[in-house]
């Protein structure tokens, strides 16, 4: 499986400009070769990025102590016909970890829809700073995906690259083990989606492996998001960028609270690899697929069992 390498960290990569990035200037496209660089080698990177203020920061973690402390009947309202969209806690295998999905969550009436299930009489607070995080955090998601467009020379197909997702807030939350031995917090996985955008609290517990199977270990920075490929974008860039395994491993006394807001393909909407990524030395990897029908095979028995779910699915 690997073994965990301290020494190596993902790489850093600075959104914040003054006066904010804009296309066409070097500032840009010095970003953009990061970016393309690190999800090759990584297939993700800590990002800093300042238009999501430390105010709005703080307070979302605020409002998910206020979510998971509600009473476990409470919180089941929250259901989905979506696979791992609605609540999911209470599993043997991963005793630490509860989660919850809030789907359009850049979009208001459907925050404060979410927010109404479990608070009847509404709950304004909770409402603005969900929706107004993950308006602010889908920012860095469209500047990535339109960089690693430009980078492949596929900006022809961005509008359409753009409209076809929505964003899934997933609130998430892993309890201290308790212990000074190291719990396991959430199985190894890669995301199916396209983009994830990670922020977590001052808990250690985010790992990431490389190419050659070793461990790396994410350092919570109040200051930065950790960006990463999933499954989908994988397919879709036909394997020019990594889709990277992660896990949480847990450990100590404290709880460890984390957001990650994905972008993912809408239903119906078909994800092929575009006729530019293949060639002779990139031939096809993956048949077109449908990202909710991917999910229900992934979440099958067969799905499990296979090393890699997207390969048995669709792989050529």
């Amino acid at each position: 499986m690997g073994s965990e390498t301290p020494s190596i960290k993902l790489p850093l990569i600075d959104f914040s400009i003054p006066g904010g990035l804009k296309p066409c200037t070097p500032e840009w496209d010095s970003v953009r070769s990061q970016v393309r660089q690190a999800l090759e080698e990584f297939g993700c990177f800590e990002a800093s990025f300042n238009k999501v203020p430390l105010d709005i920061r703080k307070a979302v973690f605020d409002a998910l102590k206020q979510l998971f402390d509600l009473p476990l009947q409470t919180k089941v309202r929250n259901v989905s016909n979506k696979p791992f969209h609605g609540y999911v806690g209470q599993y043997p295998q991963v005793p630490l970890f509860e989660s919850m999905g809030i789907d359009d969550a850049t979009d208001s009436p459907k925050v404060e829809s979410f927010t109404n299930i479990f608070w009847h009489q509404g709950n304004p607070s909770f409402s603005k700073t969900v929706q107004l995080f993950s308006k602010q955090l889908s920012e860095l998601d469209q500047i990535v995906r339109r960089m690693i467009l430009e980078s492949l020379g596929l900006e022809k197909y961005l509008d359409e690259h753009m409209e076809s997702t929505n964003y899934l807030l997933r609130v998430m939350k892993y309890k201290g083990p308790q212990s000074t031995d190291t719990k396991l917090g959430l199985n190894a996985h890669t995301d199916k989606n396209i983009v994830t955008i990670l922020y977590q609290n001052q808990v250690e517990g985010l790992e990431v492996q490389t190419k050659n199977g070793d461990w790396i270990t994410v350092k919570p920075s109040q200051d930065s998001f950790t960006v990463m490929i999933g499954d989908s974008l994988y397919a879709w860039t036909n394997g020019r960028l990594h889709s990277p395994f992660h896990r949480v491993m847990m450990t100590g006394n404290e709880d460890r609270y984390s957001t990650g807001l994905f972008s993912i393909p809408k239903a119906g909407y078909t994800i092929k690899a575009p006729e530019e990524v293949v060639d002779e030395d990139h031939p096809l990897l993956f048949k077109p697929f449908d990202h909710v029908e991917f999910l229900g095979f992934y979440y099958s028995e067969a799905g499990q069992r296979a090393e890699s779910a997207l390969t048995a699915y669709c792989g050529v």
